[in-house]
């Protein structure tokens, strides 16, 4: 009797066999499939980690090179101001019947040294253009944020060509005069390559051609006053710019 009852089990425990190799299979199968759903997730966070400290890396060079620019375009201002206040002061003491020779001297000298200088226009962008090229720029998550780099670059972009335009228009005109009335004998660095004049004949040869030096400077006045109508344009940008960058430094 005994034995009958063994058997009994015995049969029974191996009915259950493929039931409990079937279990095993599923839970070998559930810890497989949970170690690829974390390695995936700890692979995510890692790469996320990268991302956002790379996205940190950018941001943080973007308000290094905004700020330059800022700088960069108050000083470019101020010196187109100097340069427009040389011409004013030139053009006012060639009209001028009582005005000394020595002072017209300087008044020349002047406006040759700060006045008659083109305006250039450059920019720190050296971080858009790597963002722009690498195809990184989807880095930066602020969409906001992201399409006020590119208008304000793209911004920056079309006054530097508006300058030039300005610029190529006048320089066929500069050039000739340079050449006819020889005004690097009033440049302080090159006067003494040409033959000795005194005070009195070199501020005549200004007089003679008077309406010629002062359509010479208003070519040149014109010219920085609309370099710094955009530059003064790409200032309030930049602010801005700056703004949004230090927000997102804010929020994290």
């Amino acid at each position: 009797m005994i034995n009958f009852f063994r058997n009994i089990r015995k049969e029974l425990a191996d009915d259950n066999r493929p039931i409990k190799y079937l279990r095993y299979a599923i839970g070998e199968i559930v810890l497989v499939v949970i170690g690829i759903l974390i390695a995936l997730a700890i692979n995510n966070w890692n790469e996320n980690r990268k991302a956002a400290l790379q996205e940190n890396l950018y941001l943080k060079r973007l308000l290094l090179e905004t700020n330059q620019d800022l700088n960069h375009f108050a000083e470019s201002i101020k010196s187109l101001e100097k340069g427009n206040r040389s011409i004013v002061l030139f053009s006012e003491a060639i009209k001028s019947k009582t005005i000394q020779d020595s002072l017209l001297l300087q008044r020349a000298s002047d406006y040759f040294k700060y006045g008659s200088i083109y305006p250039v226009f450059t920019s720190s962008k050296s971080t858009f253009d790597d963002l722009s090229s690498t195809g990184n720029l989807k880095i930066i998550k602020n969409i906001k944020l992201r399409e006020a780099l590119v208008k304000y670059y793209a911004d920056y972009e079309q006054a530097k060509e508006w300058n030039q335009v300005a610029v190529e228009w006048a320089l066929p005109l500069d050039a000739p005069f340079t050449v006819e009335n020889d005004i690097m004998k009033f440049e302080p660095t090159t006067s003494f390559l040409f033959p000795e004049q005194s005070k009195q004949q070199l501020a005549t040869d200004i007089r003679k051609q008077g309406v010629k030096y002062i359509s010479n400077t208003a070519a040149h006045y014109w010219i920085n006053q609309d370099a710094i109508r955009q530059l003064k344009r790409m200032i309030r940008e930049t602010k801005a710019l700056i703004s949004l960058l230090e927000m997102e430094f804010n929020i994290e």
